[in-house]
């Protein structure tokens, strides 16, 4: 897998607001940057472009803000645009994120529970919101490029919202497309995304995206 451009850091996952668990105005004078940092925000909006699903393997580290390590995961992500996405996570704990349009649900199958939330709450100043939905970029984040270490272009976004528990968001693209992104919370707590393995406007079942209704355990709104 490919490896991102600073030091390490996933999060914790049983007690922490529902935001958290999900598994996301322009700067755009570009004075004093190179070439190669201006790429990012490019690289972002060309991504985008004509992006209507996507599938992709990753693998997830969360590290607390002294950058210990807290945990690991790896799984599928599948992505119908707009408002449809799947975070399947197979190992170390089995969890699935669905979006189905209106609402997010967090089954973890570890604790037999489902938690759920609006999706215009649940997403807001998160990745998610950025990849799964087609409204501009500068509609939700402040974006501003970085100076590449690594040969790939990087992009920053800062979510406009001021009540957002995701506070950064940075995003990492090389010759197979978005193949990094790191998040920072509000509690200083980094977590870290590889892709692999990437299909770009794949056909995808439509049942990818709606919560199994044998989804047994307790159902926890956080509306």
């Amino acid at each position: 897998m490919p490896q991102t451009h600073r030091g390490a850091a996933p999060s914790g996952r049983r007690r922490r607001p529902f935001t958290l668990l999900l598994l996301a105005g322009l700067i755009g004078l570009g004075l004093g940057l190179d070439s190669a940092a201006a790429d990012g925000r490019a690289r972002l909006e060309t991504f985008l472009k004509g992006l209507t699903s996507l599938q992709s393997s990753f693998e997830q580290t969360t590290f607390n803000a002294d950058r210990t390590r807290v945990t690991q995961g790896r799984g599928t992500l599948y992505l119908q645009r707009p408002g449809r996405f799947r975070w399947e996570y197979d190992a170390p704990n089995k969890q699935v994120i669905i979006a189905d349009g209106k609402r997010v649900y967090l089954h973890d199958l570890d604790l037999d529970q489902v938690s759920h939330q609006s999706e215009e709450k649940a997403l807001r100043g998160t990745p998610a919101l950025l990849l799964a939905n087609d409204a501009p970029i500068e509609r939700d984040f402040n974006t501003r490029p970085i100076e590449s270490t690594d040969g790939r272009d990087w992009v920053e976004l800062t979510p406009k919202a001021k009540d957002t528990d995701i506070v950064r968001i940075e995003l990492g693209f090389g010759s197979t497309g978005l193949e990094s992104m790191i998040m920072e919370d509000s509690f200083g707590q980094e977590t870290r995304l590889n892709f692999g393995q990437t299909k770009r406007n794949p056909i995808l079942d439509l049942s990818l995206f709606k919560l199994d209704e044998k989804a047994g355990g307790d159902f926890l709104s956080f509306d």
